[in-house]
């Protein structure tokens, strides 16, 4: 079975380098492997037709590339598309695929289910099965059909990237490296509920965006919707972002559901300007849309526009991000959460 091959795909050209020279290849090898893979994007060993046919094969006695392609797929009328991928352990996640005239956007998974158990997330029910792999991760670009489209990457999909950092990072770094996608870091936007220790890290060594997870600037209300504020504050958070320079090319921004009669109060508003004074940011409003079982309901589009204006009047721009996918409810956790229980039920 392939998969019981190490793959290939996440593997740094360092890694790749070691990984020649550990089978007797030149170490110039390690170089070839990561053009084939990251830019040529091949499905298979044997296609690497730089490499010598005994080393491909000798390659190919323990490793594979690593790739899955998707096994189930919605689309919108909207032209969103969620994709099921398979994970290397025979799990399964999902990868959001958002085309918006120009820019086509990629809504990526870092976590089999999630620890963090916000109450409107339906990732969260699931519970928390496991880390991905840097080649899973890259996978959900690597398989994807309409990969060459790609404009822009957000880890915003299932889990919390804080949680699974070092797996993240390396597949930022393969994503952003000349050896690998060559990507500006700028198209690339992690998100965080803010995970003490992990978010400091991550600020100091990546230089991609950054988005976090905000939706109540009160610490008791938002320790309600999401309990990873008792171990990082939403306060702490802002005080740490406060040592870092947003106002370059990288940027914050912090996400905000917006939710009917619980976090869309004038008193919301004032409390977010507060916390926000002194950080080049942005703030995204979002929509939100039911999930099976929760009582949270979404705010209507007049006091989204009432929220966003009186922000912006004060100083923080603030913009309300367009719905997608409504249809096959694009937002994760759903297509997951069914195949987890068809698998139960088989």
């Amino acid at each position: 079975m392939q998969d019981e091959k190490k793959p290939l795909l996440g593997m740094t050209q360092v890694a790749l380098t070691e990984t020649a020279v550990a089978l007797g290849m030149p170490a110039f090898t390690g170089r070839q492997m990561a053009k084939w893979l990251y830019s040529r994007h091949v499905s298979s060993i044997a296609e690497m037709t730089d490499i010598s046919k005994a080393h491909r094969e000798r390659l190919g006695m323990h490793y594979c590339i690593g790739n899955h392609a998707p096994v189930d797929c919605q689309r919108s009328v909207d032209g969103t598309v969620k994709y099921l991928f398979p994970t290397l352990d025979g799990r399964c996640i999902e990868t959001v695929y958002i085309p918006d005239k120009e820019r086509a956007t990629l809504c990526v998974s870092c976590q089999v289910g999630c620890k963090m158990n916000c109450l409107f997330c339906q990732t969260g029910k699931q519970g928390f099965e496991g880390n991905l792999t840097v080649c899973d991760i890259l996978n959900q670009i690597y398989s994807l059909p309409e990969r060459e489209t790609l404009t822009n990457i957000v880890f915003m999909g299932q889990g919390e990237p804080m949680d699974n950092l070092d797996n993240v990072l390396q597949a930022t770094e393969i994503l952003t490296a000349p050896y690998g996608y060559a990507w500006s870091p700028k198209r690339i936007t992690v998100s965080s509920v803010g995970v003490r220790g992990r978010l400091k890290r991550f600020l100091d060594e990546s230089e991609c965006h950054v988005a976090v997870s905000m939706h109540s600037p009160f610490p008791e209300q938002r320790a309600q919707l999401m309990p990873a504020e008792r171990s990082m504050s939403i306060t702490e958070i802002a005080d740490l972002l406060r040592q870092y320079d947003f106002s370059h090319q990288r940027r914050l921004s912090f996400e905000y559901i917006v939710f009917g009669g619980l976090n869309d109060t004038p008193a919301h508003a004032k409390a977010i300007i507060r916390l926000l004074q002194g950080l080049d940011c942005r703030v995204n409003l979002i929509t939100f849309h039911p999930i099976p079982n929760i009582s949270l309901h979404g705010a209507n589009r007049e006091t989204m526009e009432r929220f966003r204006d009186e922000l912006t009047r004060h100083g923080v721009f603030t913009t309300i991000r367009a719905s997608r996918g409504q249809d096959i409810f694009a937002a994760c956790g759903l297509l997951s959460t069914a195949k987890q229980k068809a698998d139960v039920q088989k």
